[in-house]
């Protein structure tokens, strides 16, 4: 006999399987079309979850989320409205292209240079910068699919700078299902030697770069989401859910759903009990490259905090 607790997941994931489909259109289990460019587009997750972020990161988004609460009115209301980080952030890159025997030259430093483009596009309005310091490219078979131990191989050999310095290495035949993955800053101790810090950075399918071959995901900006896992912020659906602690960041709304395409008209509401629609425009949700806009003010907030916290004494 099936448990009452193995009877109620069902029932949760038909509850969410079902709000899913509100808002896909001929949906099916692998592909989607987008109401908006009407492509057929593939699935695709990340899988950055609040729980991989440990103790420190899980302490220090609880004390700011409580901070900002109090400081609505108070005389950090105005920093908590800015559009920008107080003190410009600028970041050294690294990116590393790794590719199989049969896929090398596929992608070119141009392609680099506008991926490059499209991280500062989505970040420069927020006083924030990526400078590209040097683009590496490997051909190996192993390192290409970055399964397992071959990818904290790829990375003990390639990755470059300190804990401060971005790296996103760029796989063309990255395994599984997802478009990429990074890691949420940590509390590394100043001066730590590299090998503290060797797995620090995202994995992004190459494809999803600009000029790429991934319908629906090939403007640069699966690169932009997953450096915002590196600078500190969740998905805004962390959670699935109308209640809760969610992301942790009010001014972005509750999402019990992630976005798939575009969405726009009707607009997506998976928390109807909740104030606002879903935030399909945010680098956070899961939305394709062409609806992507903006992060918000407290999104802004974090990232900068955490970077001063965890990131810039290096």
């Amino acid at each position: 006999m099936k448990s009452l607790a193995f009877l109620a997941a069902i029932a949760a994931f038909a509850t969410f399987a079902s709000a899913r489909n509100t808002f896909v259109l001929n949906s099916n289990e692998t592909h989607f079309v987008d109401p908006k460019t009407e492509q057929t587009v593939r699935y695709f997750g990340c899988d950055v979850q609040r729980g991989h972020g440990g103790r420190n990161f899980e302490e220090t988004i609880k004390k700011l989320h409580l901070k900002h609460k109090h400081s609505k009115g108070g005389p950090r209301a105005a920093h908590l409205t800015r559009r920008q980080t107080q003190t410009p952030i600028s970041i050294n890159t690294y990116f590393h292209v790794l590719s199989t025997t049969a896929n090398a030259g596929l992608i070119t430093q141009e392609m680099a240079n506008k991926q490059l483009t499209a991280l500062n596009t989505a970040y420069n309005p927020y006083g924030i910068s990526f400078v590209l310091k040097d683009t590496t490219f490997t051909t190996n078979d192993a390192w290409a699919v970055g399964s397992g131990g071959d990818m904290d191989a790829a990375k003990a050999a390639l990755r470059a700078g300190t804990y401060k310095d971005l790296n996103i290495y760029f796989l063309t035949d990255y395994y599984g299902g997802n478009l990429g993955t990074c890691t949420l800053p940590s509390q590394v101790p100043p001066g730590a030697p590299p090998s503290m810090y060797v797995s620090d950075g995202c994995n992004v399918n190459v494809n999803t770069m600009p000029d790429g071959s991934m319908a629906g995901y090939n403007m640069g900006k699966t690169a932009v989401h997953e450096t915002g896992h590196w600078l500190g912020l969740l998905h805004t659906f962390e959670g699935y859910s109308c209640t809760g602690d969610g992301d942790l960041i009010d001014d972005t709304p509750m999402e019990s759903v992630s976005t798939d395409g575009c969405p726009a008209k009707p607009a997506k509401v998976s928390c109807p009990e909740t104030t606002g629609v879903d935030p399909i425009h945010n680098y956070m949700d899961y939305s394709t490259d062409e609806c992507y806009e903006s992060f918000t003010p407290l999104q802004i907030a974090r990232i900068e905090e955490l970077w001063n916290q965890f990131r810039v004494n290096f």
